[in-house]
């Protein structure tokens, strides 16, 4: 178990530092905590790629208790409503449960493939359970999500549509993006904790 014990640290500090960071805004469409969550994605690849699946299933597990914890201090903080600690535990534990299983069915292939496909799945996955749950006018009304069904350009740009989606729109990218820049770290950390086991 010990050996699991830095990513789930890692998994838990990324749960924690996004929970916080979705506070603070940048420009119209993003948060802070839209570059620091698709992290979690990299410390599951890494756990899948060194341990296998079930570590990194357990990883992921420890992330969600995490994230319920913080939902929890958030809403008796009245920083949060249960739609949107619901929307956030769900997007999260089924996202990176099919970043495991998608990582897994790939493992055997070139080493950038199983990050890189596991790593989209999920955060397509992520952002789309995230938003439609927490901000889809389908769905019983939440006081404190109201604003997002404003219409607005999408991107302030393209067709009117509800502002949640240029919000989903804008944090998808931004996944596709550290998908794409997480491979470099993904290598290093993956060769180097190979190279240290083999020594041992």
């Amino acid at each position: 178990m010990t050996r699991f014990l830095p990513g789930i640290l890692a998994m838990a500090a990324i749960v924690v530092a996004s929970n916080i960071l979705v506070q603070f805004v940048i420009g119209d469409w993003l948060t802070w905590g839209a570059f620091t969550y698709p992290l979690a994605f990299l410390v599951t690849d890494v756990m899948n790629r060194i341990h296998g699946p079930a570590a990194a299933r357990g990883v992921v597990l420890a992330g969600f208790v995490t994230g319920l914890a913080c939902s929890l201090v958030a809403a008796g903080l009245q920083a949060t409503t249960l739609r949107i600690a619901i929307a956030s535990g769900a997007a999260f534990l089924v996202a990176q449960l099919a970043d495991v299983a998608v990582f897994d069915a790939l493992r055997k292939g070139r080493w950038w493939r199983a990050p890189l496909a596991s790593t989209l799945v999920g955060s397509g996955l992520d952002t789309a359970l995230f938003f439609t749950i927490a901000f889809w006018a389908g769905l019983p009304a939440d006081i404190n999500t109201g604003w997002a069904a404003e219409p607005v350009p999408l991107l302030g740009q393209g067709p009117v549509t509800a502002l949640w989606v240029s919000l989903a729109v804008a944090d998808w990218l931004v996944k596709l993006g550290l998908a794409l820049l997480a491979l470099v770290p993904f290598r290093l950390i993956v060769r180097n904790l190979l190279r240290g086991s083999d020594k041992s």
